[in-house]
């Protein structure tokens, strides 16, 4: 009998390790965050400076709400967005509501239109 009752603490240990693994993966999910792009105005011209004053985190989700018939939304590297330029064979984010979940680090966004970008219609995120 001694033998069952450490067997049934041992499965109760399992148990209980596989229930606060749940919790602490949930926890991680449950503190992404949601943001809209230029909060109401959307993704549109000077969202350049949208992001100061607030802190991203990796797995939080851009909202890019725009006229999709004037815009898009194109990930880029830094060089591409210091000179607002989309490299060959990117696809563009067209729907006009396209999510874009964060990664660590930089992360950087432009409106490929002509002379979008160079109008303030790009943004700069850092992801912790």
């Amino acid at each position: 009998m001694a033998q069952g009752r450490g067997s049934a603490r041992g499965s109760n240990a399992v148990v209980l390790a596989l229930v606060l693994l749940c919790v602490l993966l949930h926890g991680e999910f449950a503190e992404s965050a949601v943001y809209t792009v230029g909060d109401r105005s959307g993704w549109s011209f000077n969202t350049a400076n949208w992001p100061k004053g607030k802190r991203f985190r990796a797995g939080d989700v851009l909202v890019f709400k725009y006229n999709a018939k004037a815009h898009n939304v194109v990930p880029v590297s830094a060089a591409g967005y210091r000179s607002c330029s989309a490299p060959r064979g990117v696809r563009a984010l067209t729907t006009g509501n396209d999510r874009v979940t964060l990664k660590r680090g930089a992360n950087y966004f432009i409106c490929s239109f002509p002379g979008h970008c160079q109008g303030g219609m790009k943004i700069a995120v850092t992801a912790a």
